[in-house]
């Protein structure tokens, strides 16, 4: 695969941009850096844990949707996507009720423990399209499920949606498709990509040019916030799902951690 790199490579902390794109500025007291990712080739749809050795119900169970980060993220100044408290309250719905509920074009997502959210299209006849270990394959919704809960998840980007027949036809327009074929990193961006256009969500679908217009803001606290600068699209939702799969207090401790270790680093120079 040429040359690669660990999934999470830090460039250098203390001369990033950690301007807030909301205007929202945390407890002056608060440290704050930007970090900028730079990631492996991976597919994280390969990464979630082997189906023979998890117990849905177990999943079920144990799932709490409060401990999601709730995060936005920015293009320049415009979100583009936003997780907020009023969408972790929603909750989710199990397969039975996800039936009765999606419609045609809908997006639908798919959660467990320690697990990436695996995202798919709904087509009609309680079917669904979605991307799934390196193939574009149409499968019944409680197959593609895995016995996890769902919700629907239209509203979280915030771009103009396609009209649901458009939606429907680019999803099946892809379905076979396989392997070196396929340009989405993730399931998240295949199904985005199916209900918005966008070529932002495929595979080098943005041109790197060194610059970093996207902005991812971590919602740690009701006061306390944290920004990510990245380059593109891609990257960002990548950095997204794994914050979901590792869960909320995973990624608080991760930044503590960064934030100790920086503040440590500038102590022993200015000491010295």
């Amino acid at each position: 695969m040429g040359n690669q790199v660990d999934k999470l490579t830090h460039l250098t902390y203390d001369e990033l941009p950690t301007t807030d794109p909301n205007g929202f500025d945390p407890e002056d007291d608060t440290p704050r850096i930007g970090v900028s990712y730079i990631f492996s080739a991976d597919d994280d749809e390969q990464e979630n844990v082997d189906e023979t050795e998890r117990d849905p119900d177990e999943d079920d169970k144990n799932y709490d949707c409060f401990d999601e980060l709730q995060c936005s993220l920015y293009y320049r100044d415009e979100c583009i996507y936003e997780k907020n408290s009023v969408f972790v309250e929603i909750g989710n719905l199990s397969v039975e009720n996800l039936l009765n509920t999606c419609k045609p074009g809908d997006l639908v997502e798919f959660v467990a423990i320690g697990q990436y959210p695996h995202w798919a299209v709904c087509v009609g006849n309680s079917q669904v399209v979605h991307l799934y270990r390196n193939e574009i394959k149409r499968d019944f919704l409680f197959e593609a499920s895995q016995g996890k809960k769902g919700r629907i998840v239209n509203e979280l980007y915030k771009f103009r949606s396609l009209s649901p027949e458009v939606v429907v036809r680019n999803a099946m327009e892809q379905v076979g498709m396989k392997d070196r074929d396929i340009c989405w990193k993730s399931s998240e961006c295949f199904a985005a990509w199916c209900r918005f256009g966008k070529r932002e969500f495929k595979i080098g679908g943005e041109i790197r040019i060194g610059k970093q217009p996207y902005k991812m803001k971590l919602q740690l606290s009701e006061k306390k916030s944290h920004i990510l600068d990245f380059q593109s699209l891609e990257d960002i939702i990548m950095e997204k799902r794994r914050n979901d799969q590792i869960g909320r207090n995973a990624v608080v401790q991760e930044l503590e951690n960064h934030l100790n270790c920086t503040e440590d680093t500038k102590n022993d120079y200015n000491s010295n």
